[in-house]
C-alpha cells in the first residue's frame, strides 16, 4: 500500500503545481517526511531522505515542464545562463549543509520556509517592478542564495526565482517559464551531491528512495496537465489560500 501513498502524493503535488504554479516540493517534502519517519530503517534520515527524493523527482518532471515552456518560446534563456552557475554551486552547498544538520534542525529550516511561503500565498501580493537585471556577479550571488536555500528544503526555487524576475520587469508567463528552467540545475546538482554524500556514508538508499521517486514523479507528471487545465475553468484564489493555511500547519508541525 505504500506505493499508493506515493502515487497520491504525486497526484496532489502535480495538480497543485499545474493549478497554482508552485513547485511540488512544498507538499512532497512534508508528506514523504511523515511516511519515512514511520520506517524504522530510515527514520533517522527521514527529512534528509524526503528532501533528496523531492529534488530527484524534479529531474523528469522538470524536464517535461521545460520542454513545454520552450515550445511556447517563453523561457528567457539568457537569464537562465546568467543564473545557472550560481544556482548549481548554491545547490551543492545547500545539499552539503543539509547533510550536516540533524533531522530536527533540517525540519525546522523547512518549517520556517514553509511559513514564509504560506504567508505569501495568504497575502496574495504579486511582486512587480521595473529594475534592470543585475550584472553577472550580482546574478551569480543571487543564484547561489536561491540554489542553497532550495536544495536545503527540497524545492526547485520557483517561489524565489519568480518574484525576483517579476521585480526585474519580466512578464508573469516568462517569469514562471524561466524559473522552471532555473530549477533544473538546482535539482541536478543537489541530487548528484546527495547521491555522492550518501555513497560516502553508505546511506545512498536512505537519501534517495527509488520507490518514492518513481511513484511521485510518474503521478505528478500525469496530474500537472490536469491542474493546468483546471486553472482556466475556475479562479485559483481560494485554493491558493487553502494551501497557504496548509503550509502554515506544515510549518507548525515541522517546527514543533
Amino acid at each position: 500500500m505504500i506505493f499508493v501513498d506515493y502515487a497520491l502524493i504525486g497526484l496532489l503535488a502535480g495538480f497543485l503545481a499545474g493549478y497554482l504554479g508552485i513547485g511540488g516540493g512544498l507538499l512532497i517534502v512534508p508528506a514523504l517526511s511523515w511516511l519515512f519517519a514511520r520506517d524504522a530503517a530510515i527514520a533517522d534520515f527521514a527529512v534528509h531522505a524526503a528532501v533528496a527524493t523531492s529534488l530527484a523527482t524534479m529531474l523528469p518532471t522538470g524536464l517535461s515542464s521545460i520542454l513545454a515552456h520552450h515550445r511556447k518560446q517563453a523561457i528567457a534563456w539568457g537569464v537562465v545562463r546568467s543564473l545557472a552557475p550560481g544556482l548549481a554551486a548554491g545547490a551543492v552547498l545547500g545539499a552539503v549543509a543539509a547533510t550536516l544538520l540533524s533531522t530536527g534542525t533540517l525540519a525546522a529550516v523547512f518549517g520556517v520556509y514553509a511559513a514564509l511561503a504560506g504567508l505569501q500565498l495568504l497575502s496574495g501580493k504579486q511582486t512587480r517592478g521595473e529594475k534592470p537585471l543585475p550584472g553577472q556577479i550580482a546574478s551569480g550571488a543571487t543564484g547561489v542564495l536561491i540554489g542553497a536555500v532550495s536544495s536545503m528544503v527540497g524545492i526547485g526555487g520557483g517561489s524565489m526565482t519568480v518574484p525576483w524576475l517579476l521585480w526585474h520587469g519580466r512578464p508573469a508567463g516568462v517569469a514562471v517559464a524561466t524559473a522552471a528552467a532555473c530549477g533544473y540545475p538546482i535539482a541536478l546538482s543537489a541530487t548528484l551531491t546527495f547521491m555522492l554524500l550518501g555513497q560516502q556514508a553508505d546511506a545512498l538508499s536512505s537519501y534517495i528512495q527509488l520507490p518514492a521517486l518513481a511513484g511521485v514523479a510518474i503521478f505528478s507528471m500525469l496530474a500537472a496537465p490536469l491542474g493546468a487545465w483546471a486553472v482556466h475553468q475556475s479562479a485559483p484564489v481560494m485554493v491558493q489560500r487553502l494551501f497557504g493555511v496548509f503550509l502554515l500547519l506544515v510549518a507548525w508541525r515541522m517546527l514543533y
